[in-house]
C-alpha cells in the first residue's frame, strides 16, 4: 500500500524547497570566494546589489555600517532564491554537469544584463580580462556548489523511487510464482 502518491504539486515544492537550500549553500560558497578573492586581490566590495537595489526598490542606506548590511542581506536573499531555479531545472529531467551548466548560464548571464542596465557595472564587452575571470569563477563556485547540494538532496528521492520499483518488481514476482501454482 502506498501512504502518498506523487503529484506534479508534491514534485514542484520539492524541488523549490532543495532548490533553496541548494541557493543557500551555493551563496554561502560564492560569500567563502570572493572574501578570499577580495584577500588576495585587495579589491573592495561591490556596490553593484546597492545600485541595483537603489534603482528597482528605492533602498538608499546610509553609513558604511548600513551599506553593507543591506548589502549582504540582498546578497544573501539573492543567491538562496536563485537556487529556485535549479530546482525547476531538475523538473526538465537535466540533472549533474547538464543542469549545472544550465543554471551557471542563467545565473552568471543575468548578472551580465542586469548589472549593466541599472548601470551597476559596465557592459561585459567593457571589462578588462582579469574582472570577467574573477566574476565567472564566483559564479561557477556558486553554480557548482548549488548543483551538488541540489543533486545530494535529491538523491533521497531516486532511490526511493528505485526503492519502490525493486518492491513493485519483487510484488509482481510473487504474483507470477502464486499463478503458477
Amino acid at each position: 500500500m502506498k501512504l502518498r502518491e506523487n503529484n506534479m504539486l508534491d514534485e514542484l515544492g520539492g524541488a523549490i524547497g532543495k532548490g533553496l537550500l541548494a541557493g543557500l549553500a551555493a551563496t554561502a560558497a560564492m560569500t567563502l570566494s570572493q572574501m578570499i578573492e577580495m584577500k588576495i586581490t585587495k579589491r573592495k566590495p561591490s556596490e553593484a546589489t546597492l545600485k541595483v537595489a537603489g534603482e528597482v526598490a528605492g533602498v538608499k542606506p546610509v553609513g558604511q555600517n548600513e551599506k553593507q548590511k543591506v548589502s549582504q542581506e540582498i546578497h544573501w536573499s539573492y543567491g538562496t532564491i536563485w537556487g529556485i531555479s535549479r530546482g525547476l531545472i531538475s523538473l526538465t529531467g537535466l540533472k549533474g554537469l547538464p543542469a549545472t551548466l544550465l543554471h551557471f548560464g542563467a545565473v552568471w548571464g543575468t548578472s551580465m544584463i542586469m548589472l549593466p542596465k541599472f548601470k551597476a557595472a559596465p557592459p561585459v564587452y567593457q571589462e578588462d580580462f582579469k574582472t570577467i575571470a574573477i566574476d565567472g569563477l564566483h559564479h561557477a563556485v556558486y553554480a557548482t556548489t548549488a548543483g551538488i547540494a541540489y543533486d545530494l538532496l535529491d538523491a533521497g528521492s531516486k532511490h526511493e523511487r528505485k526503492f519502490d520499483k525493486l518492491v513493485k518488481r519483487l510484488r509482481l514476482q510473487s504474483l507470477i510464482r502464486r499463478f503458477k501454482r
